[in-house]
């Protein structure tokens, strides 16, 4: 278990609030459980930091921060593709084990790749998504 602490002089404006970290972990498409395991704290610490239980750690919301930043590296990069293609497709998995056998290398689950692919279609017109298995030949690479 990872413990966070705080640096000396964290000012109160400065904290997450619950409500922001819920927002900012479901609007990346990750679940509480696999964000607990990525900052290796319990689930039930997650479930308490959502509930205002206890206070989210200044490291935890820097870590929530960069993976904000991250998500929308990948975001934009995968318009940058995207834009100019007449017919932009791309692929996206039903399940963790789907997208992990297609991309070993992506730390990430299924639900954040389908969240990231969402973000997409609201900035390339005509986005086709379409899931691995019912396409061939068709995959777009989407990796973070």
């Amino acid at each position: 278990m990872t413990e966070y602490a705080d640096p000396p002089g964290v000012p109160e404006d400065e904290r997450m609030t619950p409500a922001e970290f819920k927002v900012v972990r479901e609007y990346l498409g990750l679940t509480g459980d696999w964000l607990a395991g990525h900052l290796g704290v319990s689930s039930r610490t997650v479930r308490h930091w959502e509930q205002g239980k206890y206070a989210i750690p200044d490291g935890v919301r820097l870590e929530i921060e960069d993976l904000e930043r991250r998500t929308g590296e990948f975001v934009s990069g995968i318009i940058d593709k995207l834009m100019d293609l007449p017919d932009p497709g791309v692929v996206t998995y039903r399940d963790d084990a789907e997208y992990h056998a297609a991309h070993p290398e992506v730390p990430f689950p299924a639900s954040w790749h389908r969240a990231v692919l969402a973000r997409v279609a609201q900035e390339v017109p005509a986005l086709s998504i379409t899931y691995a298995d019912t396409v061939e030949g068709l995959e777009q690479e989407t990796r973070p």
